[in-house]
C-alpha cells in the first residue's frame, strides 16, 4: 500500500467519524424531544461544535492531499466525493442542533397526540434509519444500498406532505395548542431535508464507487 493510499484510509476513518457524530445526535434530538429532556437538548448543541470541528478536518485533509498528490481519476473522484459528502453531513448535523435549542428554549412538554397525529416519530425513525444505511453503503460502496436511499426518502416526503393536513387537523381540535403543532411542523420540514442531505450522499458514493468498478473492470 502506497503511502497516499494510506492517507486515503485515514481519510474514510475520519468520514466514519463523521457518520457516527450525526447519526448520535440525530437519536439524540429524537430522545430528548420524547423525554423533553434539556439537558440532552443542550448535549446536542455542545457536541455540534465537534461535528463542525471533525468537518474542518476532513477539508483541511482533503486540501492537502489535493496539494500534495494531485490526484487524477478515481483518487480525485473520491477526494470530491468525501468534500461533499462531509459537506451533507455536516448540514445534517446542523439540522440536529437546530431541534435542540428550540426543546431548550420551549417551557412546555409534547402533547403525545400532537407526536402521534403528526407522525412526527415515525419521521424521527426513517431518518435515523436512512443515516444507517447511508453509513453502510459507504463503509462497503455499496451502490445498492445507496440506490436504496432514494426509495427510503419518498417515506419522508409522504409524511411531509402529509403533515399540513394532519397539523391543521390537530390545530383546529386544540387552538391553544398552535405554537407547538407549528413547532413539530418546522421539524418535520427539517427532517424532510435530512432525506435530502442522504440522497445527495448516495448520489457521490455510487459517482465515485460506479467509476472504481468501470477502472477494474477495464483492467481485465
Amino acid at each position: 500500500m502506497t503511502h497516499f493510499e494510506e492517507e486515503l484510509k485515514h481519510l474514510k476513518q475520519e468520514v466514519n467519524i463523521m457518520f457516527a457524530l450525526v447519526h448520535t445526535q440525530l437519536t439524540k434530538a429524537k430522545d430528548a424531544l420524547i423525554r423533553f429532556d434539556k439537558d440532552l437538548a443542550r448535549e446536542i448543541i455542545q457536541t455540534e461544535k465537534r461535528v463542525n470541528a471533525q468537518e474542518l478536518n476532513i477539508d483541511r485533509d482533503c486540501e492537502s492531499y489535493f496539494a500534495l498528490y494531485n490526484p487524477v481519476a478515481i483518487d480525485l473522484r473520491y477526494l470530491l466525493a468525501i468534500l461533499k459528502i462531509n459537506n451533507n453531513l455536516e448540514r445534517t448535523g446542523d439540522i440536529a442542533e437546530g431541534i435542540a435549542k428550540f426543546l431548550v428554549e420551549t417551557q412546555q412538554d409534547f402533547d403525545k397526540e400532537l407526536l402521534k397525529s403528526s407522525q412526527l416519530l415515525k419521521m424521527f425513525d426513517e431518518c435515523i434509519s436512512i443515516m444507517e444505511e447511508i453509513e453502510a453503503a459507504f463503509e462497503s460502496e455499496d451502490t445498492a444500498i445507496a440506490r436504496s436511499i432514494f426509495k427510503q426518502d419518498e417515506i419522508l416526503d409522504q409524511i411531509n406532505r402529509d403533515a399540513n393536513t394532519n397539523i391543521a387537523e390537530y390545530i383546529r381540535k386544540n387552538p391553544e395548542n398552535v405554537e407547538q403543532a407549528l413547532y413539530v411542523l418546522s421539524t418535520i420540514r427539517k427532517l424532510e431535508r435530512v432525506g435530502d442531505q442522504a440522497k445527495n450522499i448516495a448520489e457521490e458514493i455510487i459517482f465515485y464507487v460506479e467509476a472504481k468498478v468501470l477502472k477494474h473492470s477495464k483492467k481485465l
